[in-house]
């Protein structure tokens, strides 16, 4: 884990760090899905999930995955202070997640550019969540603009 959040002078192409791990509960899936709508029977029918589901357990929204994923991802440290806005980025949802699995996020630093302004930088991370098995889950290349250091 990070003291301080990494400037972007501090970014090193290739470098790579493993977030801690969590759990995905019962409560995390029908939190979200309530808060964000996702109505769906996959995610708030547990009878239909036992006749219509090849998972036969309540699934986790891809989109929870992320957002997952984003927290374990900001509990290093290394955006502290740092990070000035995420600018978006592709995402591939690979397998599904289920409650009861436990997430991780392997982060490598791709790339990184400068920009005209002398403040801040671009660096492009490659994130691969992977379940307990060590299966990747989900996978991301995700753009954020980053603070020089002063």
């Amino acid at each position: 884990m990070f003291a301080h959040g990494l400037s972007f002078e501090e970014h090193q192409v290739g470098t790579t760090c493993t977030t801690l791990a969590r759990t995905v509960s019962e409560a995390d899936i029908v939190g979200f899905v309530n808060l964000c709508g996702f109505t769906e029977p996959l995610f708030m029918d547990m009878e239909y999930v036992a006749r219509e589901s090849m998972f036969k357990r309540r699934a986790a929204p891809g989109a929870l995955t992320f957002a997952l994923s984003e927290g374990l991802i900001i509990q290093t440290g290394m955006l502290h202070g740092t990070g000035m806005a995420y600018l978006g980025g592709e995402l591939r949802v690979v397998a599904p997640v289920l409650e009861g699995d436990t997430l991780r996020v392997t982060v490598e630093i791709a790339d990184k550019r400068e920009t005209k302004k002398p403040d801040r930088g671009i660096v492009t991370y490659r994130h691969r969540v992977l379940n307990q098995r060590g299966e990747l889950v989900l996978e991301a290349r995700v753009q954020r603009m980053i603070r020089r250091a002063a």
